[in-house]
């Protein structure tokens, strides 16, 4: 009777399930793979790279250039407020000038005038300004009164006859200056252009007494009768609005 008793309880204990040791662990489904994932990653960080590698490549090839900021008149000089320095792709065809040669390009003229915000090349200057066809210049002597304040190189004027009327010159200049005969101011030329006037300066400069010298661009069939009327001093000029 207990020689069965103990055989139940046996039998009992074996049917019993196994219970996992400490430290064994459960197993874990295997990771998803995802190599289109990979590839896209490995191909972006290359075109990163190659991007990079061009901008290093074109900010080497640059070079730092004189820039137009402001309109130059022809036979005008540029000055520090009339440029500024920008970088451009070097080319060897494109005659750029250097910010290094600013200095140099200081003492040169604009052959023609200039248009702002425009990149400068050699072309562009020179000893002077090239006349037009058809285009002449006439210097003047003018005293105060005879002139506006402020007047500057690249001003249109309107050069009249003033005090002639009764000159031997009047009739020649109904001729070729257009005035009429008996009028005490007439128009001489219009839509000249001034090419080139000295900086007025103050009481320690230039003197009220002292002639200003003005230098005209005008129709060459104009210049005859401007500078008969200039030896007379019978010339003042009119700033033209606008321009």
């Amino acid at each position: 009777m207990k020689i069965q008793e103990r055989t139940g309880a046996g039998a009992g204990r074996s049917a019993a399930p196994a219970q996992p040791s400490v430290g064994d662990r459960l197993p874990t489904p295997p990771r998803e793979r995802k190599p289109a994932l990979a590839a896209l990653a490995v191909l972006l960080i290359l075109v990163g790279a190659l991007g990079a590698t061009m901008l290093v490549l074109q900010v080497g090839d640059r070079i730092e250039v004189v820039k137009v900021t402001k309109e130059i008149p022809a036979g005008q000089a540029v000055n520090d407020g009339s440029v500024e320095s920008v970088l451009v792709v070097d080319d060897p065809e494109i005659n750029y000038i250097p910010w290094t040669q600013l200095s140099a390009l200081k003492k040169l003229k604009a052959v023609s005038t200039i248009p702002a915000n425009v990149v400068a090349v050699g072309d562009m200057f020179g000893d002077g300004a090239k006349i037009p066809d058809g285009k002449s210049v006439v210097g003047l002597s003018l005293k105060e009164g005879q002139y506006p304040a402020g007047i500057e190189g690249g001003d249109i004027v309107t050069a009249y006859r003033v005090g002639g009327a009764g000159s031997s010159s009047g009739g020649e200049a109904d001729e070729d200056g257009g005035s009429a005969a008996g009028s005490s101011s007439s128009v001489i030329a219009e839509q000249a252009r001034v090419e080139s006037v000295p900086k007025q300066r103050g009481d320690s400069g230039m003197v009220s007494s002292a002639n200003l010298p003005v230098t005209l661009v005008v129709d060459s069939a104009r210049a005859a009768a401007l500078t008969q009327a200039a030896s007379n001093g019978e010339v003042a000029l009119v700033l033209v609005p606008g321009n």
